[in-house]
């Protein structure tokens, strides 16, 4: 399974900082977030990461290169502006292939074993979501899980995690290189029942201020925030 990782956001909430850098160059723990992703994907068995990138991205390029470093293959899909998650996510399926592929945020940092997800079999399902606890900037949460089945709403909204499990053919409809966000995409499918889901429990954590950038750095230091 291929794997693609999320980086062409232009992180305004983090600014200055991202007026320099991309987002997910931004180091925490000693390392830029979105090489925590690469060393995630190559320890779960991942070898090849296509990731889309647009303001400043000539830097991650520079940065990361061709991947061998991190025991990952990289294969970029560059845009000329942000085409939000699901027409970037239709952008790079040239580089993607026919077959469901793991897409993960560059900006979320967690211990979740990526492993799991390399065996999901969507048969006629279009996704597979992981969904966590409702962090306390976003405690109204995404979405529901019954029965393993991810819902628009139910007894408990769960937050999705930006971490899932895609089929090709649930961006069929998005031209090229046309901006589309994912969340309509997913509740329509969800309504056909053909998204399934999981509740991680485990440790994550959503990077998208700075406040919660040294809060991570914080943490993986072991020092107080």
């Amino acid at each position: 399974m291929k794997a693609m990782i999320l980086a062409a956001g232009r992180g305004v909430r983090m600014r200055p900082l991202t007026d320099t850098a991309p987002k997910s160059l931004l180091a925490a723990g000693g390392k830029p977030l979105i090489v925590w992703q690469l060393e995630k994907l190559a320890r779960a068995g991942f070898t090849e990461a296509v990731i889309n990138h647009a303001h400043l991205g000539h830097m991650i390029e520079a940065a990361l290169g061709d991947g061998s470093r991190f025991g990952v293959a990289i294969r970029y899909s560059p845009e000329s502006e942000a085409l939000e998650t699901a027409g970037g996510i239709a952008n790079a399926l040239p580089l993607l292939g026919a077959q469901p592929f793991l897409v993960i945020n560059a900006d979320i940092h967690t211990d979740y074993d990526l492993s799991a997800l390399a065996r999901v079999d969507l048969q006629r399902g279009l996704a597979h979501l992981v969904l966590v606890d409702n962090p306390p900037q976003h405690p109204r949460g995404d979405f529901a899980l019954e029965s393993g089945r991810v819902r628009e709403a139910g007894e408990q909204q769960l937050t999705f995690s930006g971490i899932g499990v895609y089929a090709p053919r649930l961006f069929a409809g998005i031209p090229h290189g046309a901006k589309a966000p994912l969340a309509p995409l997913l509740r329509k499918a969800m309504a056909a029942d053909r998204v399934s889901g999981e509740h991680y429990r485990g440790r994550w954590h959503d990077i998208g201020t700075a406040e919660r950038l040294r809060a991570l750095e914080a943490e993986l230091r072991g020092a107080p925030a």
